[in-house]
C-alpha cells in the first residue's frame, strides 16, 4: 500500500531565540515523523511554512537545519517524492532544495492525482475574507525587485528583520476570526465542485476534516501545538496526530 503524507506549518525557528528547548523538541518530533515517512511512504507533500522564515542567498542558507536537510535528502535518495509548496513564511525558496536535496518546489497551488483521486493543494494564505491588505503586501514581498533589494542586506540584519515580520504575520494569523464566513472553506467548496475529491490547505493552524457535498476539505493544522498531519492510503484520507513511536 503506497502512502502519501501531508504536513504544513511547522514554523521551524520561530522560538529559536526565546525558547530554544522547544525548537529542539519540535525538530526531534519532525525528524521522527520524516523517518516514519522514509520507511513507510511513497510521497511527502509539505504544504507551506515549514520554516518561520526562509531566505537563501547565492552562497548562504539559514543555519541550524543540517539534520533536516540530511533527512530530506535521505527521502529523495530512496525514491520518495517530496514536494514543498511555498507558504507565506517561506516563499523565498531558491535553488537549494531542488538542486542539493532533490525536493521539488511549488510556488503556486497545484493539482495532484493519486490512485484515481484528484487533490488540490494550497497553503491557504490570501483566501480569508477581508484580507485585501495582506494580498497587497504579498504581491510586494514576492516581487522580483523586492527579493533583489532584500538580498543586498547582510544576512545577520536581514534575518533579524525577517523574524520580526514573521512574528507579526503569525500573530495576525493566530488572531484571525475565520468563523462561519471562512473564505478558505468557501474556496475549498468551489474547488470540490470543480471535480476535485480533496482540497488540502494549512495556514490557519487548526486541524480540520470537513466533509462537504462533493468531497473533503482538510486543514493540516500545525506543529507548534497540534503536531497534526494527513495520510492517504489510496482509499481514504486520514487526519492524524503525530506521536513518538
Amino acid at each position: 500500500m503506497a502512502l502519501t503524507y501531508f504536513i504544513s506549518d511547522v514554523h521551524l525557528g520561530f522560538e529559536s531565540k526565546t525558547h530554544p528547548e522547544n525548537e529542539e523538541a519540535k525538530m526531534e518530533r519532525l525528524l521522527g515523523f520524516l523517518e516514519h515517512v522514509r520507511t513507510t511512504g511513497e510521497r511527502l507533500i509539505i504544504a507551506g511554512d515549514l520554516f518561520d522564515f526562509w531566505f537563501e542567498y547565492r552562497h548562504v542558507v539559514p543555519r541550524g537545519y543540517h539534520r533536516l536537510y540530511t533527512k530530506l535528502e535521505q527521502l529523495t535518495s530512496r525514491g520518495i517524492e517530496v514536494r514543498f509548496l511555498a507558504g507565506n513564511h517561506d516563499f523565498w525558496i531558491g535553488k537549494f532544495f531542488p538542486k542539493v536535496l532533490g525536493v521539488q518546489i511549488e510556488k503556486k497551488p497545484f493539482e495532484l492525482g493519486i490512485a484515481g483521486r484528484r487533490f488540490y493543494i494550497a497553503h491557504g494564505d490570501g483566501f480569508a475574507k477581508n484580507d485585501t491588505g495582506y494580498l497587497i503586501l504579498r504581491r510586494i514581498l514576492r516581487n522580483k525587485l523586492s527579493v533583489a533589494l532584500f538580498s543586498m542586506i547582510h544576512p545577520t540584519m536581514a534575518f533579524g528583520i525577517a523574524r520580526m515580520v514573521s512574528k507579526k504575520s503569525r500573530d495576525y494569523t493566530g488572531t484571525k476570526n475565520y468563523g462561519e464566513e471562512d473564505g478558505m472553506k468557501e474556496f475549498a467548496e468551489r474547488m470540490l465542485n470543480e471535480g476535485f475529491d480533496y482540497v488540502i490547505m494549512g495556514h490557519r493552524h487548526i486541524p480540520l476534516y470537513h466533509i462537504m457535498e462533493k468531497g473533503v476539505y482538510v486543514n493540516l493544522g500545525d506543529w507548534m501545538v497540534h503536531n497534526s498531519y494527513a495520510v492517504f492510503d489510496e482509499t481514504e484520507l486520514h487526519l492524524k496526530t503525530w506521536k513518538t513511536l
